[in-house]
């Protein structure tokens, strides 16, 4: 299995405090069965992003971890980044600084309780310039929960959606829970990941949201969820034809109102 949203990098936000525990981690997500992670410190105002001193914390983890027997994780560098005005500006102007292993896939966050009603043109505006959105557990979005229809236009664009497998368990709440199980049911999942921040609270573990999808969904959806799909946005490649998505391109007409909606219209 592929990890590509994780925040093992020690000491830059609020994921592994320090080198002990970003170890813990990578010993925890190995024994797990993942492959591949992807280190994604936050970009946003609170924290500073730097290329240069991820890829600096990555080379120490490495080197401790590679003394382990049987290291095995192959690593990679992105960011979890958030939609400010700012970062957007800097995103379009420097494509690749913020991507995933500085490729074309970039994980987005949105904020937590306004959306701007603007977000169809940045999204188009990063993809023009070879960027991929990823949209980050919008399953834990308190707007998107509540206005899931907003992500049609996104994803029929080329967005992408990655849900946290911490909300397919339940461990972020009923809510986000069932919104996790109606995004998976109507195909719009591209990726599953951890999300982890730590061995306790929010751990990087896989193996348990992937069997759960294995069981409700089929064999095959579990593993272009989590890894297929998160092989082909870690080495920067289209991902392979996905299932088609449930009323992705039906929009519903506020205006029929009650009677509308009990007499459809015949075809």
């Amino acid at each position: 299995m592929i990890d590509i949203h994780h925040h093992l990098l020690f000491g830059l936000d609020d994921g592994a405090p320090d080198l002990d525990t970003s170890l813990a981690m990578v010993d925890m997500a190995q024994r797990d069965g993942i492959t591949h992670i992807v280190c994604t410190p936050h970009a946003n105002g609170h924290y500073v992003f730097s290329p240069e001193e991820n890829a600096a914390r990555l080379a120490e983890i490495e080197t401790q971890y590679r003394k382990c027997a049987g290291a095995s994780i192959t690593f990679g560098l992105g960011c979890d980044f958030h939609l400010s005005f700012d970062n957007i500006e800097d995103a379009l102007q420097y494509p690749t600084r913020y991507t995933l292993n500085a490729k074309n896939y970039l994980l987005v966050e949105f904020p937590d309780f306004a959306i701007p009603q603007n977000m169809a043109q940045v999204f188009y505006e990063m993809l023009l310039r070879g960027i991929t959105p990823i949209l980050t557990h919008p399953e834990r979005n308190q707007t998107l929960i509540r206005e899931p229809e907003r992500m049609k236009e996104w994803i029929r664009m080329g967005c992408r959606v990655q849900v946290t497998a911490g909300s397919v368990l339940g461990r972020f709440g009923k809510a986000a829970q069932r919104s996790a199980e109606q995004l998976l049911r109507n195909r719009w999942v591209h990726f599953l990941a951890t999300d982890a921040h730590d061995v306790i609270h929010r751990p990087p573990l896989l193996r348990a949201a992937y069997e759960i999808v294995a069981r409700t969904y089929g064999q095959e959806c579990a593993e272009c969820l989590c890894v297929t799909n998160p092989r082909a946005a870690f080495y920067g490649e289209l991902l392979p034809e996905q299932p088609e998505p449930v009323g992705l391109f039906e929009e519903e007409n506020p205006k029929r109102g009650l009677l509308g909606r009990i007499f459809p219209r015949q075809r």
